[in-house]
């Protein structure tokens, strides 16, 4: 797959665009992935009747567990690995050329907030920083490069130190992203009630067995109430994927242009909905080099304007780091 055909992903702008990339996409990828032509294969796809983005196999989740996952042979610039407890297989993305994650995650970015330029950007998101090769530390990392703003940084278990830069940047009206994992926000809100009239809270998921499991609307509430803000925003990313969905308001997450997301029925998996509730599968064409059709084992309801919620995870799948639970 050449640069300008990469080059044409990222500048998607309409559902035609869209379908037209997503089909060469999967023809280049039952040619080029071993592991995705055997499922299609397993599954009696017929791929000459193959026509629309709903047509599409999906590759299940678990094979990035058991399986190199690649498109083509090549050697990785990067292996992004996913979180995991005693005794579970983590999740390996072999990323052939970090420059199409980055630019992926740039331009999403810039898509729902701007330029990076005018933010001060506060990373807490201590179980990540205890692994090195984290897909969200690396967005994070370069998120902070770019704003190029004195006060962006992580902060592992420095509450304090925070909570003395949030002020700081308040008192400046500083436009300011909070990113952190679910956990480490709650804990901070608990320790701190302080108004941020200035920041945005972004969670990105993540209880990790840390605190009692919440839905995201209860861990917003608590947010909203500890920072006198209703400008709590959410994060949707897996180490699977090289694209991140964002939600702005009431949970409902959208995805950059060249992202989509069906429901597939529990007891039907090969029957795909625009839209309803079921279980996410994702076409993510930035997967270029590894497989864009990704059938998750997250639960959710997409709407008829494609916004989407995430209501937690199929019974007996593994619980993730990036899972929130439904009660």
């Amino acid at each position: 797959m050449n640069i300008e055909t990469i080059a044409k992903i990222f500048e998607i702008n309409h559902q035609d665009a869209f379908e037209k990339e997503a089909m060469a996409v999967f023809r280049y990828q039952y040619q080029h992935n071993e592991v995705y032509k055997q499922w299609c294969n397993l599954i009696g796809t017929d791929i000459k009747n193959i026509h629309h983005s709903t047509q599409i196999p999906f590759l299940p989740i678990s094979f990035f567990k058991t399986h190199t996952v690649t498109s083509g042979s090549f050697t990785p610039a990067i292996v992004f690995e996913s979180s995991k407890t005693t005794g579970m297989q983590s999740s390996q993305h072999f990323v052939k050329d970090i420059a199409v994650y980055e630019q992926s995650f740039m331009k999403a970015f810039e898509m729902f907030y701007g330029n990076i330029a005018n933010w001060c950007v506060l990373g807490l998101l201590p179980s990540y920083l205890e692994r090195s090769n984290a897909s969200l530390v690396y967005m994070v990392q370069k998120l902070i490069e770019q704003s190029n703003h004195a006060e962006s940084g992580f902060y592992l278990n420095e509450f304090d130190k925070l909570y003395h830069t949030l002020q700081q940047l308040e008192a400046k009206q500083q436009p300011t992203l909070l990113i952190g994992v679910t956990f480490a926000l709650l804990d901070f809100a608990q320790l701190y009630n302080m108004p941020l009239k200035h920041t945005t809270i972004m969670e990105t998921g993540g209880m990790k067995g840390r605190r009692e499991e919440l839905t995201r609307q209860e861990v917003h509430t608590l947010l909203q109430q500890s920072f006198h803000s209703n400008n709590i925003h959410s994060e949707y990313g897996m180490t699977e994927l090289l694209s991140q969905a964002y939600a702005k308001k009431n949970g409902q997450f959208i995805c950059p242009t060249w992202m989509k997301v069906f429901v597939r029925k529990e007891d039907d998996p090969l029957q795909i909905q625009p839209f309803g509730k079921g279980i996410l599968n994702i076409i993510d064409l930035a997967n270029i080099h590894s497989c864009s059709f990704i059938a998750t084992d997250d639960v959710g309801t997409i709407y008829e304007d494609s916004s989407f919620e995430v209501h937690g995870r199929i019974d007996n799948s593994d619980i993730r780091g990036c899972s929130l639970m439904v009660v």
